[in-house]
């Protein structure tokens, strides 16, 4: 099924495309012009009648249903033509056309995508019919890299709708409630009723098919393969800041394949290293520059300012399979950033103890300002259940091994005991504080480094520094435009701000994602005028002052 009309001819029902014809004799159907708009009204006419009798017909049969969800620019939405197709497949289960309906989440994994990319932070048009036909003849005359097809674990459709997995996201706190005091001082982070974020998605069943199409793509995500292009790319960007030689990329290479391998990721790719760095390389020029030195060995430039969103694009599903740990190394990050100030520069890190409640109070707020969507994480679990999942994937990786205490520290961490005394940066509401209150000795953790990768836990800073780091220039663009102005107009002048900076990344789905936590936090807010809904700084950011902390508490986990 097919969301949109690829070409055809949507004001008159009688004309049709040669590529339409084509498509509906293969038994492809598409949307009636008009219906993605009217997603909540259940009587859409005879249109709408005799697709979801067609729909209920083929799930009767036992026939497949192949929907299309195209990939959400915002952070907890979806595109209006995949929640159409969703709404009518839930519908067809609660009317008791089926008894149950299997899901069965499908990635596809390519080396570089076919068709027209986004350039510049412009908006990427759908591929039409003419398109697809010609990227897959390049395909037979040029080689245009590998693709691969991987299919999750299956689930029940009636057994997410009655176990109530959307839960989280119906009953869940806003981070206007949450982490917004916790920016602005005026109370700590309560992390005991923390849940999902749940900004006003519209209906309950409106809801409940956002959080279908979400879960599916999340799981499409997580089983979609790594390919040795985004090996390449994760490591020109977030690896080799300057010019790096050929033999030190095959090396690093091979490192974080190893690494990636031993957290189970799957992989698209075989073959001898030396070929299949170059193979990627082959497929990122001719963006990136290479300076040609004496055989074998070669050297690659830094890449330039527009190229960083392309590279950043295709490293993201390095970034997606090790989002959680990313998440940990940032709040590691965090921490440190506090501690260094009072004990200087150790001699080395793995010297430093963490406290596990300090530790996890950062991962859940560094959850809280982030949508699940962009980190690869299941949209229906709750934070404080994401925070111990990263802890846990920290310790198996490698990065964290657990330390007893010493006994005069009444904190775990380096820094003596008169310094910290009385000072907690946060706590955690689990297990442990009942342990804690009984005079149990704090659970703490030493730094740690995996072996045969070298900066492991900078690199895994570094890979959430493109959404970080737009995170931060959107604090900052906060001063310039007038308020209140349209949300269209926002989101346009935000790119062009994005790329004047140097190192920035004008990437239209992260500018999205950072405009919809805002409004989730409390940042902004929408008034409803009679030219229509417009964006306005809500009362305490149109202070410097609280525009200040807020850049201040993003920066806290950006890179080292």
């Amino acid at each position: 099924m097919f969301p949109e009309d690829p070409g055809g001819c949507n004001s008159c029902p009688r004309c049709s495309s040669p590529s339409r014809s084509l498509l509906q004799r293969l038994g492809g159907i598409f949307l009636p012009s008009g219906m993605a708009q009217t997603l909540s009204d259940r009587d859409e006419g005879l249109p709408g009648a005799v697709l979801d009798a067609y729909i209920q017909e083929v799930l009767q049969s036992h026939q497949p249903l192949i929907l299309f969800l195209e990939e959400p620019l915002a952070s907890l939405r979806l595109a209006d033509p995949a929640r159409c197709w969703l709404l009518r497949v839930l519908r067809a289960l609660q009317d008791g056309a089926v008894p149950d309906i299997l899901v069965v989440p499908v990635g596809i994994a390519y080396d570089v995508a076919p068709g027209r990319v986004e350039h510049d932070g412009a908006l990427p048009q759908p591929l039409g019919i003419g398109t697809c036909l010609w990227a897959a003849f390049q395909a037979l005359c040029w080689h245009r890299g590998c693709a691969q097809v991987d299919f999750s674990q299956p689930f029940s459709l009636r057994e997410f709708v009655d176990n109530n997995l959307v839960g989280p996201v119906l009953t869940g706190n806003r981070p206007e409630q949450l982490l917004l005091p916790a920016i602005l001082g005026r109370r700590p982070l309560d992390v005991g009723s923390v849940g999902t974020l749940s900004p006003s998605l519209g209906t309950e069943e409106e809801i409940l098919v956002t959080a279908l199409g979400l879960h599916a793509l999340s799981d499409s995500s997580a089983c979609s393969a790594i390919t040795a292009v985004g090996i390449t790319a994760a490591l020109l960007l977030h690896r080799h800041q300057e010019v790096v030689l050929l033999p030190q990329l095959m090396w690093d290479f091979s490192a974080l394949l190893e690494q990636l391998l031993l957290r189970g990721r799957a992989v698209g790719f075989s073959g001898q290293l030396r070929a299949l760095v170059g193979h990627s390389l082959r497929q990122l020029c001719p963006p990136l520059s290479l300076h040609p030195l004496r055989p074998p060995r070669a050297a690659l430039g830094s890449p330039e300012p527009s190229v960083r969103a392309r590279l950043g694009r295709l490293a993201g599903a390095v970034r997606h399979h090790l989002a959680a740990e990313a998440v940990g190394a940032c709040a590691i990050r965090a921490l440190l950033l506090e501690v260094l100030p009072i004990l200087g520069p150790p001699s080395s890190l793995t010297r430093i103890v963490l406290s596990r409640d300090e530790l996890l109070h950062k991962i859940l707020q560094l959850l809280q300002l982030l949508p699940p969507t962009l980190l690869g994480l299941q949209p229906c679990q709750p934070s404080d259940c994401h925070s111990l999942d990263i802890l846990d994937k920290l310790i198996l990786g490698g990065l964290l091994e657990e330390e007893e205490p010493e006994s005069e520290r009444g904190g775990c961490d380096v820094a003596p005991w008169h310094f910290l005394r009385g000072c907690s940066l946060g706590s955690f509401t689990d297990d442990s504080d009942s342990d804690s209150e009984r005079g149990a000795a704090k659970q703490c953790y030493k730094l740690s480094e995996p072996q045969g990768f070298p900066g492991f836990l900078l690199f895994l800073c570094r890979l959430l520094s493109p959404i970080l780091h737009t995170y931060g220039r959107a604090v900052q663009f906060l001063e310039r435009p007038p308020w209140p102005q349209p949300e269209a107009d926002y989101v346009e002048a935000l790119l062009e701000f994005l790329a004047e900076d140097e190192y920035g990344y004008p990437d239209r789905s992260l500018a999205l994602s950072s405009l919809q936590s805002f409004k989730d936090m409390g940042v902004l807010e929408e008034l409803q005028t009679p030219t229509g809904l417009l964006l306005q700084l809500s009362q305490p950011f149109q202070s410097a002052s609280n525009r200040e902390k807020l850049g201040a508490f993003i920066h806290q986990f950006t890179q080292l």
